[in-house]
């Protein structure tokens, strides 16, 4: 983009729809504009903030119209945070565009005959509905424009979300609006505590300050996991953090701490201390309890992870008499959900401790026909593992946004089972896998599923069948 247009206002300008992550779109001289923070049908004064010969990004500076779309947001860190792009938009509309953001996909990159792409099965909840939040300490707080220009001396220790395209500030979080339960208790209380007897806030430039890290996890059955990361092995503070949390909030289930002097802050690798309680919750689904560890993935949205999991069963509709493989089974929620309604269920996951966790789950639910094994999926789905197991009937993938590796695609080809159910919560790697997959399967079923309200993410579920 020359540097004349950076910068540039267009005035007046229609917003026409929804496009890409969360974004709107209008249209300038022949050019596509996408912007940030509008609604369908808000008329704006947009400043450019970048762009290319056939389109242009930018920002609205000015609302000449409100669309009739339009809601006012509930949480005062709306706009700021990133955790939930389309607060300003109804949830009708957040639905219409989850269906069509599935329908473009396919359109654009699968490039395949596919069946009406079904309404999007909506959260019952549009609030309070995840189980896991991450929240980041610093000693680099947000500050707007107004509080910079104040000269005011800040306290500038926060906990709470990273800005977005700003890895070192952080936005001091009051109160979020996605995770009930105790969560935002045990944040602010322990923010206060930290405070109050001078514990130094991660420093994410310079990697050192004793508290880094708060991740709470909670479940249906009213249990909670709290971790806390620590970026220096200062036994005094972690000490007198963990024994606050245990006192203050002794209904805490689950209370875990990790030192991570690392350069990020994943875990898997590290060995976890349970200060107090159990190693892990408990979540329950029609009966079934499924034990999630530390390290282990689930779903975030508990009760929508059922309604999901409902679809995929339907979708593979099981006989009885079939053998599954459950590719990037996790800890075998899948898997031992529909178990039942198999001959043999057969999961395969990256994560050790996962597969730990999915072994156990089949043992506290009395079920016998799984079989669990660790490793990376390129390598453990090869010619070798399928001569020492029964064919697979049925699959079932439920891969990470980045979808299947290649060489996976063409090894399920190879295996040339009837069916395949293929849950994404990324229907652009999804349409880009049935794009090979096209081969020799036809899509049958196509059913997005809103795990997320108030963000443009979009779990999507499809049926293939191998084509005669």
């Amino acid at each position: 983009m020359s540097r004349k247009m950076k910068n540039k206002v267009i005035t007046n300008l229609h917003i026409e729809r929804i496009a890409s992550e969360g974004k709107c779109l209008g249209h300038h001289e022949e050019k596509v504009v996408f912007v940030t923070g509008v609604a369908p049908g808000d008329v704006v004064d947009v400043r450019i903030t970048k762009g290319k010969s056939s389109f242009m990004e930018g920002e609205p500076v000015k609302f000449h119209e409100y669309s009739k779309e339009r809601i006012d947001p509930f949480c005062s860190h709306f706009g700021i945070c990133g955790g939930c792009k389309w607060q300003h938009i109804n949830y009708d509309l957040q639905k219409t565009y989850k269906r069509q953001q599935v329908l473009d996909q396919f359109q654009r990159i699968a490039k395949v005959d596919i069946p009406e792409v079904m309404p999007t099965l909506g959260s019952e909840k549009t609030r309070y509905y995840r189980n896991k939040l991450d929240f980041t300490f610093s000693n680099k707080k947000w500050l707007t424009i107004e509080q910079i220009q104040s000269g005011e001396d800040f306290d500038r220790n926060a906990l709470g979300f990273h800005i977005p395209k700003m890895f070192d500030k952080i936005v001091d979080v009051d109160h979020c609006y996605l995770q009930g339960n105790i969560s935002n208790d045990v944040r602010n209380e322990l923010r206060t505590f930290a405070l109050a007897n001078n514990l130094s806030f991660y420093d994410i430039r310079n990697q050192v300050g004793l508290l880094r890290n708060l991740i709470i996890r909670t479940t249906s059955t009213e249990q909670s996991m709290v971790i806390v990361q620590f970026g220096e092995n200062d036994q005094e503070g972690i000490q007198k953090v963990m024994e606050f949390l245990h006192e203050k909030f002794p209904q805490i289930t689950s209370l875990l701490y990790v030192i991570n002097t690392k350069g990020n802050e994943t875990f898997h690798d590290l060995e976890l201390v349970t200060f107090s309680g159990n190693d892990f919750i408990e979540e329950e689904m029609e009966g079934l309890k499924f034990r999630i560890g530390p390290k282990s993935f689930y779903q975030t949205n508990s009760e929508q992870a059922y309604e999901l999991y409902k679809v995929a069963r339907d979708f593979a509709d099981l006989q009885g008499d079939e053998v599954v493989y459950d590719l990037y089974t996790g800890t075998g929620t899948i898997a031992n959900f529909v178990a039942k309604k198999a001959k043999q269920v057969i999961g395969i996951e990256y994560v050790p401790a996962a597969i730990e966790d999915a072994k156990i789950n089949s043992q506290i639910n009395g079920i016998d026909n799984t079989l669990f094994y660790a490793g990376d999926m390129k390598d453990m789905l090869n010619e070798e593992f399928i001569a020492t197991h029964a064919a697979p009937d049925l699959i079932i993938t439920d891969p990470p946004r980045a979808g299947m590796d290649e060489k996976v695609v063409q090894m399920l080809l190879r295996l040339n089972a009837p069916k395949i159910v293929y849950v994404s919560c990324n229907p652009a790697t999804q349409a880009r896998d049935v794009a090979l997959l096209a081969e020799k399967y036809d899509v049958e079923k196509i059913q997005p599923v809103d795990m997320f309200p108030q963000t443009y993410h979009v779990e999507n579920v499809i049926s293939l069948t191998l084509r005669k």
